[in-house]
């Protein structure tokens, strides 16, 4: 039991949960009366449950390789260094092995549905895309470059976003891939923010970012966040779509309260350097996505 733990912690299944993303398409698409048939039924779910397995697999993957290249810079950081890898609990060239097969497995899924739906090979390109991406990432440099490594992260969430869209052959709508882009930006920058106080020489991007440049780009992105989620719910093109007038707008209260209080830990010295563990304990996230989910579906129940 405790080696399946030492395996868990690392493929790190935690960070699976920013790849639910790729099933919020389905709600989206599912709530949208244009779309709804292509949403519907238990097919579309499986779909989407494979798109999901699969970038969770595949990334899993990197993790693994990441954390054999960068093992000896893990154990300079206070909490990397507790990584199996890092700590000596899984050898290099297990996780080398483990990795080979979770980017097979993880490869499997999107192939079969592209072998069986050749019409939809934006699948299959948006897997690869994922991958060349993370590989550029890590492999060429992009992570030790300051800002533009934010970037590709932000990135990965509007290509997790795509596959959602891609399995369903739905449309999504520019507004929320935007608003995903700045969220996930914003995250980012939060996290690097607490990086550069507690662990700077842990990675070497952190030597090239300003804290008052920080704080002017959190502040703008949360700001672009909402702005951008505000102007989706009330464009016509919404509306039209939804048949819910600009009821939608009220969606966007809990968005502001959960930014507001992601913003709060952060400047409280929260451990944000680790964001899929403040999602997951924040008993206040949980809180505000419970409102979230409560708005959009009274909104939706409450037509016309």
């Amino acid at each position: 039991m405790p080696r399946i733990a030492t395996w868990l912690r690392a493929i790190r299944v935690q960070q699976w949960t920013k790849n639910l993303v790729i099933p919020a398409c389905w709600f989206f698409a599912v709530s949208d009366p244009s779309q709804r048939d292509m949403a519907e039924g238990w097919r579309p779910v499986v779909l989407m449950f494979g798109m999901f397995a699969s970038f969770c697999l595949v990334s899993s993957a990197f993790y693994l390789l990441n954390d054999v290249r960068d093992r000896e810079a893990d154990r300079l950081h206070p909490v990397k260094r507790t990584r199996p890898v890092a700590a000596g609990l899984v050898s290099p060239a297990a996780a080398v092995r483990t990795a080979a097969v979770l980017f097979v497995l993880g490869f499997f899924p999107s192939l079969v549905m592209f072998l069986r739906h050749t019409d939809r090979w934006p699948m299959m390109a948006v897997v690869l895309g994922y991958s060349a991406m993370q590989v550029a990432y890590s492999w060429c440099g992009l992570k030790r470059i300051p800002y533009v490594d934010v970037v590709v992260i932000a990135a990965g969430f509007v290509l997790r976003a795509m596959a959602g869209t891609t399995v369903l052959a739905v449309r999504l709508s520019p507004w929320l891939l935007v608003c995903a882009f700045s969220l996930s930006l914003f995250i980012a920058l939060c996290k690097r923010r607490h990086e550069k106080l507690v662990c700077e020489e842990s990675r070497t991007a952190l030597a090239g970012y300003r804290l008052a440049t920080l704080d002017m780009l959190v502040a703008a992105t949360a700001m672009t966040t909402l702005a951008v989620y505000v102007a989706y719910t009330l464009v016509p093109e919404t509306i039209a779509r939804y048949g819910c007038g600009a009821k939608l707008a009220f969606t966007a209260v809990p968005v502001a309260m959960g930014l507001v209080r992601y913003l709060q830990l952060t400047y409280s010295r929260a451990d944000v350097g680790r964001p899929e563990k403040v999602l997951l304990s924040d008993r206040v996230l949980w809180l505000v996505l419970f409102l979230y989910a409560a708005t959009a579906a009274g909104v939706l129940l409450w037509r016309g």
